[in-house]
C-alpha cells in the first residue's frame, strides 16, 4: 500500500482497511508502505500471497506485477499484460473498441498543442493517458476559465504532462459497475453536490451521493453490468474491478459510454466497490476474503 502516486493517501486508506480486515479473519498480515527496497522488504515478509492495494503508478500499470512475477510471489488483482493495457486510456480502447464495447472518441494531444487552439469542438475533456481517481482531468468548456485558446498560464494538466487524452465531453449522468469474478455486482449513480465527480468528489466524505441501485432504467442497468463484465473478460482482468460510465440519458441506451476499466479500485469507507459488495449482503472482510481466495486458487471466481 502507499507508494509515491498522486494517490497515495487513498492506497494508505485502502490498505489499513484490508489488513484489519484480513487481520480479523485469523489471516497474519505485514504491512508494507511500499519504497524502493520493496523487493528486499517482500523476500524478508515471504508472504503467502501478496494483497495488492496501491493505486496509480508503479501498482497498478504492471511494474509492481512484474515485480511479484519475477519473485515468484502470488498477487491480488490483475497481471502484468492486463494492467498495462488497462491504465493506458489509448491502450485501452485499442482493445475493447474493436470488440463492440461502447467508448468516446478522442485522441492524443501534445499539451503544446493547446495553446494555439483547441483539439475538439468545445465541451471536451482532457485527461492524463494513464492516471486514476480523475487525476489530472480538466473539462473545457466555452464558459471555462481556462482560456479560448487554454492560456499557458492558467492551471490545468497541461502544465503536469507533455501529453494528454481529447475526449468529446458526454453530457448526462455518472454510473460504476463493479465486477468481483464473474459477477457484475450492480450499478451505482454518483451525484456531486456540485462541480463534477472529481478527485475531491470521490475521496471526501459527504460531497457525493452514492445512489444504488441507480434510478435507471433496467435496459441501461442490464447494458452497464454486460459491458463491464465484457470489459473485465476481454482485458483478462482479476479479483475486482470497476468500469465506470457516462450515460446522455436523452439518448437511451445509445448514449451509454464506458471511460475507464480500474483494476485496483478504491477499498476505502467511500468506496465504491465494497459499498456495492455490501448491497447485496457481502461485508467488507467477506469482500476481502473472496478476493484472496480466486488469488490463491490462480483461477477465475465463478
Amino acid at each position: 500500500m502507499g507508494g509515491w502516486s498522486a494517490e497515495r493517501e487513498v492506497s494508505l486508506t485502502s490498505g489499513a482497511g484490508i489488513a484489519e480486515a484480513l487481520e480479523s479473519l485469523g489471516h497474519r498480515v505485514t504491512r508494507i508502505d511500499m519504497d524502493r527496497d520493496v523487493a528486499a522488504r517482500l523476500a524478508e515478509a515471504r508472504p503467502d500471497l501478496v494483497f495488492n492495494a496501491l493505486h496509480g503508478t508503479p501498482g497498478e500499470d504492471g511494474s509492481i506485477q512484474g515485480l511479484l512475477d519475477i519473485m515468484g510471489l502470488r498477487y491480488t488483482h490483475s497481471g502484468l499484460a492486463t494492467s498495462v493495457i488497462a491504465i493506458d486510456k489509448v491502450l485501452t480502447k485499442q482493445a475493447l473498441v474493436p470488440q463492440g464495447v461502447p467508448m468516446p472518441g478522442g485522441r492524443i494531444v501534445a499539451s503544446e498543442e493547446l495553446y494555439a487552439g483547441d483539439p475538439l469542438t468545445r465541451p471536451y475533456v482532457l485527461k492524463p493517458v494513464n492516471e486514476g481517481s480523475s487525476v489530472g482531468v480538466a473539462i473545457v468548456t466555452n464558459e471555462g476559465n481556462y482560456g479560448n485558446p487554454i492560456s499557458r498560464d492558467a492551471t490545468g494538466p497541461w502544465q503536469e504532462f507533455d501529453e494528454l487524452l481529447a475526449e468529446p465531453y458526454i453530457r448526462g449522468r455518472e454510473l460504476t459497475t463493479a465486477v468481483l469474478g464473474q459477477t457484475a455486482l450492480g450499478v451505482t449513480e454518483l451525484r456531486p453536490k456540485s462541480g463534477w465527480y472529481d478527485y475531491d468528489a470521490k475521496y471526501t466524505d459527504g460531497l457525493t451521493d452514492h445512489i444504488f441501485p441507480a434510478p435507471v432504467p433496467g435496459e441501461i442497468t442490464d447494458a452497464c453490468k454486460a459491458i463491464a463484465l465484457q470489459a473485465h473478460r476481454l482485458l483478462g482482468c482479476k479479483g475486482c474491478s470497476r468500469s465506470d460510465f457516462r450515460w446522455d440519458d436523452e439518448r437511451g441506451v445509445d448514449g451509454l459510454f464506458l471511460l475507464e476499466v480500474n483494476t485496483q479500485p478504491g477499498m476505502t469507507p467511500l468506496s465504491l466497490v465494497p459499498e456495492q459488495a455490501r448491497h447485496i449482503g457481502m461485508s467488507y472482510p467477506a469482500l476481502v476474503q473472496a478476493i484472496v481466495d480466486e488469488a490463491m486458487r490462480g483461477e477465475a471466481l465463478t
